[in-house]
């Protein structure tokens, strides 16, 4: 009997070497059979050994193991500090930013906030106010969710971010794969119009207005924003692999659940500038909305032409979101993810200073996404000009996502990025909304901090020389320098400011600073 029982497994491993040498795809395990197994294990949990327990604190990407330790410790509300100083290799960093403090300042900044407390960081601009949008608005949230579709996102996530917006005052973009009922919790939208015109298209897939007049009529859309390209894979159109589309999202969508969902490159209303501005109008004409566009940065001629066709006043976009080429949640070719398009600050400054030269920058808000939900880079963000800030894949570490990598795959193994019911349950929407919330909330008082410190009263109004850029070891240079700003660029106007300063004055009267003794010297 126990003869038998041993060979069991002997029986097994021997028809594993039978069909390891019959079989002709794999050489290795030709060679070396039922041992060569070895080999595709280690590789198959090789990402796991390196994020856990071989690569450093800063080795990692996309996101190290410290920025993905502040974003969880801040979603949870835990500690989020550190001790001992920083263990990033400063001096030998080159594109390293440094925020320069001020010893004064002319204003006195609200003193920096606790843990538990409050923060409104509203934005410079009202969106669609310099062109007249009947329902122009002051976003709330300097910070606020990127674009991602129900589809590339379980359900779970998606409702998870809008209930976590709804908690913040922030805005949650719906992505270009139409408006759910996840989206449906009580938070703010940016509805996002695609080249595949999810959720406002016609049967046969052509452009319906009144679909989508009576889409943003249902729902709480604030804003339109036309998607030319995305930083993750800038010139093609969205995939949604068919692993991925449920019943629901090809109800939603109006696709087929057997293929690839692969939406064009281009758009069918509008082949130029011209027509785009043209077509921007009647969105914004038809629907009251401030109507933008978003867009990773490559041939700079479309810019030149969008500033050139706006300087006289009579049609113009009231937002324009740059995002990074660094990649971000959309699955793409590995040749998109890593070399099509400018990473955020090369793309941003170069747009950014084609309508500052054209003096067009007080007309527009400016937004930024890639990586930008750190507040290192948030903060040489708004030094350049940007009047908010999208956070994505930030957002979906603050709800559980564990930088798995596989949200191409439909396994996310944390519900985050897949379809599959098994995975999706283990997401609780009431819990990670919180979650979302308090990442939110603490993103916010730790960029108010850094505003303290460099003595201004709002994120939006550091400027580029309160920003340096390392050079390698003992050498530095000022970011205006870097970028080519001239005097005032990456600032809001004069009366925009005074706005501001105003909203922020009102929220933190007393300032910061100790009582005057009668010993004060001024």
């Amino acid at each position: 009997m126990r003869w038998s029982r041993a060979l069991i497994p002997l029986a097994g491993l021997t028809g594993v070497a039978a069909h390891d040498l019959l079989q002709r795809k794999r050489t290795l395990l030709r060679n070396f059979p039922v041992i060569g197994h070895a080999r595709y294990a280690v590789e198959a949990i090789g990402p796991e050994l390196r994020q856990y327990i071989v690569a450093g604190n800063d080795e990692e990407r996309p996101f190290s193991r410290d920025q993905r330790r502040w974003i969880y410790a801040s979603a949870k509300g835990e500690n989020n500090y550190f001790g001992f100083g920083t263990d990033n290799d400063i001096e030998r960093s080159d594109g390293y930013p440094i925020i320069k403090h001020r010893t004064f300042s002319a204003v006195a900044p609200p003193s920096h906030p606790t843990a538990g407390e409050e923060v409104r960081l509203p934005c410079a601009k009202v969106l669609g106010g310099a062109r007249g949008r009947a329902k122009a608005f002051r976003p709330q949230s300097i910070v606020n969710v990127s674009a991602m579709s129900y589809g590339s996102l379980s359900g779970a996530a998606v409702e998870a971010m809008n209930r976590g917006v709804a908690l913040t005052g922030a805005l949650h973009n719906t992505g270009e794969g139409g408006l759910s009922p996840h989206h449906r919790h009580g938070g703010d939208l940016v509805f996002q119009i695609g080249t595949a015109y999810f959720g406002c298209r016609d049967e046969d897939g052509a452009f319906d207005l009144e679909r989508l007049k009576s889409l943003v009529a249902s729902a709480p859309v604030r804003a339109l924003e036309v998607k030319l390209s995305q930083g993750a894979k800038p010139g093609l159109g969205g995939v949604l692999p068919a692993a991925k589309i449920s019943p629901e999202i090809a109800a939603i969508r109006g696709i087929r659940t057997d293929r690839d969902c692969i939406s064009p490159s281009r758009h069918a209303e509008f082949s130029d500038v011209d027509s785009m501005l043209d077509w921007v109008e009647l969105l914004a004409a038809e629907t009251g909305l401030p109507v933008g566009i978003k867009s990773a940065v490559g041939d700079l001629e479309f810019w030149h032409q969008l500033a050139e066709q706006m300087a006289d006043g009579a049609r113009g976009v009231d937002f324009i979101t740059i995002d990074g080429g660094e990649g971000g949640t959309g699955a793409a070719p590995m040749t998109f993810t890593d070399s099509v398009s400018l990473p955020f600050r090369v793309g941003f400054p170069r747009v950014y200073a084609i309508f500052a030269e054209a003096g067009l920058t007080d007309r527009i808000a400016f937004a930024g996404a890639g990586k930008l939900g750190l507040a290192d880079n948030a903060v040489v963000a708004f030094a350049l000009g940007c009047d908010l800030v999208n956070v994505a894949r930030e957002a979906m570490l603050a709800i559980g996502c564990i930088q798995a990598q596989r949200c191409h795959t439909d396994r996310c193994p944390v519900g985050v990025a897949t379809q599959n019911p098994w995975l999706v349950h283990g997401l609780d929407p009431s819990l990670k909304s919180v979650r979302l919330a308090s990442y939110l909330r603490t993103f916010n008082r730790d960029l108010l901090k850094v505003a303290e410190s460099c003595g201004v009263l709002h994120p939006g109004l550091i400027d580029v020389d309160d920003v340096e850029i390392l050079a390698g070891n003992q050498a530095g240079r000022p970011l205006r320098e870097v970028v080519g700003y001239q005097p005032g660029w990456g600032q809001p106007s004069a009366a925009q400011q005074q706005e501001l300063t105003a909203i922020m004055a009102a929220a933190a009267p007393t300032g910061g600073t100790a009582p005057e003794s009668e010993t004060s010297q001024g």
